[in-house]
């Protein structure tokens, strides 16, 4: 009975509980909101006060329009899906092999190589930038999609979670899977990868959300549009006077919709990787 008091809580706590839920999804849903309604008003009504900021007043799609008719959006776009794209593939094949060798796999360095793993989790990526981007230049790399998207294939951070997810799963597979002759590549690839679901969709929409925004190093590494993505070309709006807002907005919510038909299309095993690999680590 002791036990059963103790979960059930009292109508005061859910109502908290739900009050605070919502201020974070208004919090976090606001901004989103208020750049989806500057993107259907006129330039000079963007940045109206009060509550007219959050509704589109005299809606209009001119601001869409002027998104396509000032560049080629769609040659952006391509440069992003590509780029991405690629980062996120490449990324959950190397990332999901070296986590299951270091969860796995007995072989000299292991440790060595899994505290690396964990130390590199705390480096900023503004503290690598300059040197990798001298290492870029003396690759002649510059000006290239394999300089942005070579260096992001290996993720410590996916590393680590794949590593922690395989770490929670039975290792009588394992075992299972050698006693019927098959080596470490086929038990990976045949028995483990397709158990790791949750974990691969969890990793490919971090990746995804993480390097779609990047801005920084696309913008130190190329030097003109045929090889810059959606955040370098947002730039260029900024650089005319004055400044358009309402392209802006319209621009931003081109860019944040790919992000929200990839979060849905995988959010079910998402939420289910995150939950797994959360109580596994």
């Amino acid at each position: 009975m002791s036990r059963q008091r103790k979960h059930i809580r009292s109508p005061l706590a859910s109502w908290a509980s739900g009050a605070l839920l919502i201020f974070a999804a208004i919090g976090f849903l606001g901004p989103l909101w208020f750049m989806l309604a500057g993107s259907f008003r006129p330039n000079e009504k963007v940045l109206a006060l009060g509550w007219q900021a959050l509704l589109p007043v005299d809606p209009t799609l001119v601001n869409y329009r002027a998104v396509f008719h000032q560049l080629d959006f769609t040659h952006f776009l391509l440069n992003s899906l590509l780029i991405v794209g690629s980062v996120v593939l490449a990324g959950l094949l190397v990332n999901s092999m070296a986590g299951y060798a270091l969860a796995r796999l007995h072989w000299r360095g292991r440790e060595a190589v899994l505290a690396a793993v964990i130390v590199l989790l705390i480096i900023p990526y503004e503290a690598i930038v300059v040197p990798l981007f001298f290492e870029m230049t003396f690759a002649g790399w510059t000006n290239s999609f394999r300089a942005q998207i070579v260096p992001f294939i290996a993720n410590p951070f996916a590393i680590y979670l794949f590593y922690t997810f395989f770490n929670g799963l039975p290792r009588e597979l394992e075992e299972a899977a050698r006693v019927d002759g098959a080596g470490p590549w086929r038990t990976f690839f045949l028995i483990i990868a397709p158990l790791a679901k949750p974990a691969y969709a969890a990793v490919a929409i971090l990746t995804f959300l993480l390097h779609w925004g990047f801005f920084l190093w696309p913008l130190m590494v190329t030097r003109g549009p045929e090889f810059q993505p959606l955040p370098v070309a947002l730039g260029y709006f900024s650089s005319n006077k004055p400044v358009q807002w309402g392209d802006i907005m319209a621009f931003g919510t081109l860019m944040v919709v790919p992000v929200l038909a990839v979060f849905l299309a995988f959010q079910k095993w998402f939420v289910r990787g995150i939950a797994m690999t959360g109580v596994k680590g």
